[in-house]
């Protein structure tokens, strides 16, 4: 496979971790085992399953790793909106942070959509007109 650290999906779930370390550093001291570890550890997940993803031999496993990145970032995006609605965070921190996700999340859902087109046989890609079956003749 490739290497991870040159898909732009990885450097922006980094550069998404990254800032979340930075503003998680000012979460109340006793969330430190709670909110503040989960929201972290699920960061960390994103990018490290693009990176183990990599790693392995065939699309398929590498589709599922994706898949369980985006499962990370969809709980990412949960932890953001808790640490909102508890005030750990300023509304322009959430955007931002928010944001960023996104971005993330819309990447590896490309990313799986290209691979998975990758893996499909020529044949099954060729367009269809209205009412045309696949595969079959014009």
């Amino acid at each position: 496979m490739k290497d991870f650290k040159e898909l732009k999906v990885w450097q922006k779930a980094h550069s998404l971790t990254v800032a979340i370390y930075s503003a998680s550093r000012s979460f109340p001291k006793e969330e430190v085992y709670g909110l503040t570890g989960q929201l972290r550890r699920a960061a960390v997940s994103v990018g490290a399953n693009i990176a183990e993803g990599c790693g392995r031999r065939s699309d398929g496993e590498f589709v599922r790793f994706l898949q369980i990145a985006r499962g990370s970032a969809a709980e990412v995006e949960y932890h953001l909106l808790l640490v909102r609605d508890l005030r750990f965070l300023s509304d322009h921190e959430h955007k931002e942070l928010e944001r960023k996700l996104v971005e993330v999340q819309r990447m590896l859902t490309s990313l799986v959509t290209a691979v998975q087109e990758s893996a499909v046989p020529q044949f099954t890609r060729a367009k269809r007109g209205p009412g045309q079956r696949l595969g079959a003749s014009s």
